[in-house]
């Protein structure tokens, strides 16, 4: 009864978002207040509706209901509950639910917390958001049904895949879909925007919150999957530049690219056109991702294998809307007034150069993803484009722009001085050619380039901290005077700064990481020892044990340095019984919270050793400590006042109390 009341509710959900897709549109056109109102309830009542329907497949999941067959095909009765739960969006079915979940959600949000906006904008707003709700739930009901159900139920499940067998699975996909989700808001602002045909600062001051949210999530769940690539998958790398990885990637990088433009519209009324066209062509990227992931196209570890008719229904989802939003782009954005003109040498000059890279560097990567899909579809033949192209066309894009990053914020607004900006680094000059001198002189071994990547890792980081020394004249103040300043600064400053910072620390653990680690790969018996990079690892035996749905092989090995104790290790060989599917668990010995010793175990041998990968990783961390600073920012920069929805209304409302008092 419940999985047939979740299937109702998603029914209801449908009806409601074409309600939605219509009423306040219409509203918005005649100019009616009555019907432009319903867009808000609406959108909450989606949401509680589509909630329910969630809930109803967790707790089919919960309990073991195989009488439903997405519950058969991606459970088993033994396994954890956490692994019960992560099942729910473990698969395509549970996966699009969720989705449709996120969807509603971020609607509902701008629902309640949109009371500021214009009415018409809201309606339109919403109006879009509904065409893309009732899309989606559409495919959902009639292509990926989660409630279909088992004539004859089963009394045990097949099992979730092994691999997703992981507390990363907890993490990543929801904040990757919060991620992608989250651009749709910036889209359909953008749609509404251009029905209206008014775009002006305030647009994007209220368009620049949410796209700061999407930005930040998918951030953090670009870098929660590369951490679980990294530890689950065993071949010890953070980024392959896995056609599905790319696919979360380009809408990160045009998202980055949006979220300076609207910086430049919000502050000077520049780039109207331009911000417009990047929130149309990032949802439009993150639509073209769910199309990867699930057309079956793509054969990678991170895709779903599902029918191919599914495919060609998100295909047309991917026409309709990038098609029609282009088109409306089109037809409107001759007719939008231009911004405010500004010299090139200016901080809106940096933002600008900033996308231009951004762009190009998206439109690398999406090259290089689809070239070898259109070269099989035209050809039949098939080739791999793998990481040699991506380092040779994406690598160097990226240095420009990492130049440029500390200077940008120091540049005046409408015309800057270039060579002042410059100056007022000196402390960043300073530290980057410190640290490049370091590194040539005390490292032995990687690129001769490494301390060059390196240094620029560190001209990044000093330069966001400069921004925050220069504005509060430090060691050219009174230090109470420079203590006010720094605890007067705005927000957007610190997440700015955060964000700037956190990107250095990722450029600098990639660097350091790719450039000075070492392996050894060899295959051991009880009592051998081998050394990598100071450490002697002892392998002691093995230790065979059954947990849950999986029999574990745990190897251990003694690790020593200077014949003293470090730590002790256990990589695994994990064998799912119900699959009978081998994974390979690691093992990670983190020192000082930046360097890691990483093992894993290959196949055994006939002569009772066994195959063991050992690497020793300076600096790793920082990739994915780099990101979470990244994130950091962007929870900062929302709780400045100016980026608070609704922050404009509460002080009208402040003002006019004040006025009658």
């Amino acid at each position: 009864m419940i999985i047939e009341l979740g299937h109702y509710m998603l029914v209801l959900a449908f009806a409601l978002a074409l309600v939605q897709s219509v009423v306040p549109l219409w509203g918005a056109r005649v100019n009616d207040s009555r019907m432009m109102a319903v867009a808000s309830p609406i959108a909450v009542t989606q949401f509680l509706f589509v909630g329910l329907a969630f809930a109803a497949l967790t707790h089919a999941y919960v309990t073991s209901d195989f009488s439903v067959q997405n519950v058969y095909e991606n459970s088993h009765s033994s396994m954890p509950l956490l692994f019960k739960y992560t099942s729910v969006w473990g698969n395509h079915e549970g996966s699009m639910l969720l989705w449709v979940f996120i969807l509603v959600i971020f609607g509902a949000m701008v629902g309640v917390f949109g009371r500021n906006l214009p009415p018409k904008l809201k309606a339109n707003t919403l109006a879009v958001q509904g065409w893309i709700t009732a899309a989606f739930l559409l495919f959902v009901l009639f292509t990926s049904n989660p409630f279909h159900r088992i004539a004859n139920a089963p009394i045990e499940g097949r099992d979730l895949n092994p691999i997703l067998q992981d507390i990363g699975l907890a993490i990543h996909p929801p904040l990757l879909y919060l991620g992608y989700v989250g651009f749709s808001i910036a889209f359909a602002f953008s749609i509404a925007a251009l029905l209206e045909g008014r775009i002006d600062a305030a647009w994007a001051r209220w368009v620049r919150p949410w796209v700061l949210v999407a930005w930040g999530l998918l951030t953090l769940g670009i870098a929660m999957g590369s951490y679980w690539a990294y530890y689950e998958l065993g071949w010890g790398g953070y980024w392959f530049w896995d056609p599905v990885e790319n696919a979360s990637f380009m809408p990160w990088l045009s998202g980055t690219a949006l979220l300076h433009s609207a910086v430049v519209m919000e502050k000077r009324g520049a780039l109207k056109v331009w911000t417009i066209l990047l929130s149309i062509l990032t949802f439009s990227l993150s639509l073209l991702g769910t199309f990867l992931v699930r057309s079956g196209v793509l054969t990678s570890v991170h895709a779903f294998a599902t029918d191919p008719s599914r495919g060609v229904f998100i295909l047309a989802l991917l026409v309709a809307f990038i098609g029609g939003g282009l088109t409306l782009f089109a037809w409107r954005a001759p007719l939008l007034r231009q911004g405010g003109v500004f010299a090139p040498i200016s901080r809106e000059g940096a933002l600008v150069l900033n996308n231009l890279f951004l762009s190009a560097a998206t439109a690398a990567v999406l090259v290089g993803t689809l070239y070898p899909l259109a070269l099989e579809a035209i050809t039949g033949a098939k080739i791999s484009v793998g990481a040699p192209f991506f380092n040779a066309t994406f690598g160097p894009m990226m240095i420009p722009l990492l130049l440029a990053v500390p200077i940008g914020p120091l540049l005046a607004w409408k015309r800057g001085d270039l060579i002042a900006a410059t100056q007022r680094l000196y402390i960043a000059f300073g530290g980057t050619l410190f640290a490049i001198i370091l590194c040539y002189s005390l490292i032995e071994g990687g690129s001769t380039l490494a301390p060059l990547g390196i240094g620029l890792a560190v001209w990044v980081m000093i330069g966001a901290l400069s921004e925050i020394q220069l504005r509060i004249g430090l060691f050219k103040l009174p230090f109470k005077i420079s203590l006010a300043r720094l605890l007067g600064l705005p927000r957007t400053v610190w997440g700015t700064a955060f964000g700037h910072f956190g990107l250095g620390m990722t450029v600098l653990g990639l660097i350091v990481a790719s450039a000075y680690q070492t392996e050894s790969i060899v295959v051991m018996k009880p009592g051998d020892k081998e050394t990598l990079s100071g450490y002697t690892f002892e392998f002691e035996g093995f230790k065979e044990s059954a947990e849950f749905n999986y029999v574990d092989l745990a190897g251990t090995f003694n690790i020593t340095r200077d014949d003293k104790f470090v730590t002790e290790l256990h990589p695994t060989k994990r064998v799912y019984t119900t699959r009978n599917m081998p994974t390979t668990e690691t093992a990670i010995y983190t020192n000082w919270g930046v360097t890691q010793l990483y093992m894993s175990l290959g196949d055994k041998q006939k002569d009772g050793g066994i195959a063991v990968r050992v690497y020793y990783k300076p600096w790793v961390t920082f990739i994915w400590l780099g990101s979470v600073v990244m994130f950091l920012g962007g929870c900062i920069s929302l709780t400045d006042r100016r980026l608070r929805i609704g922050a404009p209304a509460r002080k009208g409302r402040a003002k006019h109390a004040a006025s009658t008092a």
